[in-house]
């Protein structure tokens, strides 16, 4: 769904020009779209590893199909297992393992199975959130980069449109078209960093934030669960990150 915010936010741009009598057709332009978006890219490329270039990319399908987190049902497969591990022991947890819905969870459960303590438990967990989250991070701080470079190459690019606007000094019939196409590329460089890359950048933080808070609540339950607290007190631990009561 937050696709729809790009395409609406560029569709509200064409709309306004429709209504001020400009044809939309005058905002397609190759040359300003390659000095915008490619030179912006190779921007980042000096700032980012190729690596962390492919990885921040990848993160785009975000804007089509955001990953969920169910607190609800996450604390209900926690509360589960606790009552399984007080019944039959940490060993039967190793059938659970296909129950998690997530590779941290699955992560976490195989390590109480394979008898890590609870400290190290703890440790190893929150380490895993910590990388995770700084990946994250620098994906966003990709996108927030190609937002800051992007209206720059914009104006590099209106600059060169109207040299070359300049030389067609003699023929006057050209110079007004040339003069629109110079500033293309600076409407090119606004929308990219204002409607797609910054607003890109923002929801991969959001999206962060949420993913942390719903590893955290699972870390602070197998936690619980690695040192034998009864289903109550791990029940009152993650309904802080729930707002379940812990009935």
């Amino acid at each position: 769904m937050n696709l729809i915010g790009v395409f609406t936010g560029v569709g509200c741009i064409i709309f306004a020009m429709i209504l001020e009598g400009t044809h939309p057709g005058a905002l397609i332009n190759f040359p300003a779209f390659l000095v915008v978006v490619g030179a912006s890219m190779s921007a980042c490329v000096v700032q980012f590893s190729i690596k962390e270039l492919l990885s921040a990319l990848s993160h785009l399908t975000w804007l089509i199909s955001p990953p969920r987190f169910n607190m609800y049902s996450q604390s209900e497969l926690l509360s589960s297992m606790s009552a399984i591990a007080r019944q039959q022991g940490l060993l039967a947890l190793e059938n659970s393992v296909g129950s998690a819905n997530d590779d941290f969870t699955r992560s976490g459960i195989q390590m109480i199975v394979d008898g890590v303590d609870k400290d190290s438990l703890a440790t190893l967990l929150d380490n895993a959130i910590q990388v995770e989250q700084q990946r994250l991070e620098t994906n966003a701080k990709f996108f927030e980069s190609m937002g800051g470079y992007s209206p720059t190459m914009g104006i590099i690019g209106a600059v060169l449109g109207l040299i070359h606007a300049m030389s067609l000094l003699d023929r006057p019939d050209l110079l007004g078209s040339s003069i629109a196409v110079a500033f293309v590329a600076t409407i090119y460089g606004l929308v990219f960093a204002n409607i797609v890359c910054i607003p890109t950048a923002n929801r991969i933080r959001t999206l962060n934030a949420k993913l942390a808070l719903y590893k955290y609540m699972t870390a602070e339950g197998l936690v619980s669960i690695c040192g034998s607290e009864n289903t109550i007190m791990l029940k009152r631990r993650i309904a802080v990150f729930t707002g379940i009561r812990a009935d």
